[in-house]
């Protein structure tokens, strides 16, 4: 017993080293996250060297601050932070990339390293904003793009095989997104292949105007001048098939009859055209279809137009020579058809077509042919396209320097019996002249005529344009055995854009209605040969975009060509647009 005593003395001591030696080789070997913690003084002490795998480059691992929790964070994950995408979790299912996500600070590199996108107007990327996975799929795929156009053009070695890496990990968080949109880009590509192979898509604009106005003329040899309260106004359809046409439909209505001057006595019945003002020439508020054309492009530098109804020959010209004051015979424009362009333009209208061809910066040739609105569609003999009213058009226009335009105008016409010179396609009576020149044998005689007219202007500064034109019509008298009827108009006009305010605009118009220069030698032996002088002035105050108030006066110093008499109208124009 004494003996069993005394060996298993002498044995503990043994055991308990082996005891306390195998449980430091457990400590050593299996740690448990609560015996892995160690206190943050610790964590400065030197950590013992590790087996690991070491990167090519020297690994920069940014500090770290102290846990102020009293339980550290566990050696493990600090470790896990210093290695690039180890251990990071997937943004695959977050709805949106924050700027503090790895996948965001990737691209971002990638942008900033490639310019791979530069969507900015400062060309930098932005990378404190989140984004959607379809706008960043989007960066993405131009990153991608750029990579490969390096790597295509033999200039690889500017790619990091860092970037690579990462490029191929996004590519694999991302691959849902990106097949996505790649597959909407196909689907667009297929849509617009399609539009483009049919190269039909219509879009229609509606746009309208509305003039008021109140006038009056002095009462002169005989006439009884009401003062009046006149209207017009006129939808248009602008439709376009390919971006680069355009076919318009107006519709207008008005009840602006023309102020009376008195008649020249050498041509009794019939009045003078030189109060006609732009807005008139409607009937009683009647609806009218007014204009029906169609403008179209044939390559880069042709262009045809085709007008059913209303056609004038300035509507396919680049150009008629007073560009600030000439709106046609919009509501904007002048308020008579005198001052708007040079008269041989008002020569015939209606149906028919025109060319323009630009062959560069400074020449353009254009060619028209309008038939009468009447004869135009009448099948009878003496009317048709070809046989009945006519106006054959050829201009050169030459813009030898900036801001100046040179026009050469002929213009060859035939007019019908009742049918006056200046009659812009659709007024019988003419819209500009006296009876005279308009009627040069009479309402009963049909007139050949060959028109000369030479324009220019030029603009001085954006507030300041000079305009002139001078127009000559040889007009021969069918039938009458008399000389050729010489009729003349000239004018000079000054345009004020952005006067006193801007968008206003003011304008005086001085020169010489068309008048007949040799009424004796026609046949009118008691005829005077008084110049019309015609002095109109006018401000066009805009309220706002849509409504715009012009008074004005007109001044005519020898209506009809007579000598004894003068002529004033006032008018107090507001035209609407919408």
């Amino acid at each position: 017993m004494s003996l069993f005593l005394r060996c298993c003395f002498l044995v503990s001591p043994l055991m308990l080293g082996v005891s306390t030696l195998l449980l430091s080789a457990t400590d050593s070997g299996a740690a448990t996250p609560e015996r892995d913690a160690v206190a943050p003084a610790a964590m400065e002490a030197p950590v013992a060297s590790v087996a690991t795998s070491v990167p090519s480059q020297p690994l920069q691992v940014a500090p770290v601050p102290p846990i102020p929790s009293a339980t550290a964070a566990p050696i493990g994950s600090l470790w896990a932070d210093t290695q690039p995408m180890a251990q990071v979790t997937s943004v695959s299912q977050l709805s949106d990339i924050q700027p503090t996500d790895w996948a965001f600070q990737a691209l971002q590199s990638l942008v900033e390293r490639y310019g791979c996108i530069a969507g900015y107007p400062d060309g930098t990327y932005r990378g404190q904003r989140a984004m959607t996975r379809f706008e960043f799929a989007a960066g993405l795929n131009a990153c991608m793009d750029r990579v490969n156009e390096l790597i295509a053009s033999a200039t690889a070695d500017l790619v990091r095989k860092e970037d690579l890496l990462a490029i191929q990990k996004l590519q694999e968080e991302f691959s849902a997104e990106l097949a996505t949109l790649r597959g909407r880009v196909d689907a667009l590509e297929a849509r617009t292949a399609q539009l483009e192979a049919q190269g039909f898509s219509t879009t229609t604009k509606l746009s309208g105007e509305a003039v008021f106005a109140i006038a009056a003329a002095s009462n002169w040899g005989g006439t009884d001048n009401q003062p009046v309260f006149q209207n017009r106004v006129r939808l248009e359809l602008q439709t376009s098939f390919t971006g680069k046409d355009s076919l318009v439909t107006r519709l207008g209505a008005g009840n602006s009859p023309t102020f009376a001057l008195p008649a020249n006595p050498a041509n009794p019945g019939v009045g003078s055209a030189e109060s006609f003002l732009t807005f008139e020439g409607y009937g009683a508020n009647d609806v009218i279809i007014d204009w029906l054309a169609y403008t179209f492009p044939v390559g880069e530098k042709a262009t045809f137009y085709v007008a059913a109804v209303g056609g004038a020959n300035t509507d396919y010209l680049p150009s008629a020579g007073n560009p600030v004051l000439d709106q046609g015979d919009g509501g904007l424009s002048t308020l008579s058809f005198f001052g708007t362009h040079n008269a041989i333009y008002n020569i015939g209208g209606g149906a028919g077509a025109g060319f323009n061809y630009q062959f560069n910066d400074t020449f353009q040739f254009s060619l028209g042919y309008l038939a009468g609105p009447s004869d135009a569609a009448s099948p009878v003999k003496g009317a048709g396209l070809f046989n009945g009213d006519y106006a054959a058009l050829a201009q050169l226009t030459i813009n030898p320097i900036q801001d100046f335009t040179l026009l050469f105008t002929y213009l060859n016409s035939y007019h019908s019996p009742g049918t006056g010179i200046f009659n812009y396609g659709g007024y019988p009576s003419g819209v500009e002249g006296s009876s005279l020149a308009n009627f040069p044998g009479g309402t009963g005689a049909a007139v050949t005529a060959n028109s000369y007219g030479i324009e220019a202007s030029y603009q001085f500064s954006p507030r300041f344009v000079l305009s002139a034109w001078g127009g000559f019509t040889e007009a021969d008298i069918q039938g009458s055995g008399t000389k050729n009827g010489e009729i003349w108009n000239y004018a000079l006009t000054f345009a004020f854009p952005d006067l006193l305010r801007k968008g206003n605009l003011g304008a005086l118009i001085v020169g010489a209605q068309p008048y007949l220069g040799n009424p004796q030698q026609v046949g009118y032996a008691g005829a005077s040969r008084q110049v019309p002088i015609h002095v109109e002035a006018y401000y066009q105050h805009r309220l706002n975009d849509y409504m715009t108030i012009t008074p004005g006066l007109i001044y005519l110093s020898a209506p009809d060509q007579q000598s004894n008499g003068e002529a004033l109208i006032g008018v107090i124009r507001t035209t609407f647009e919408f």
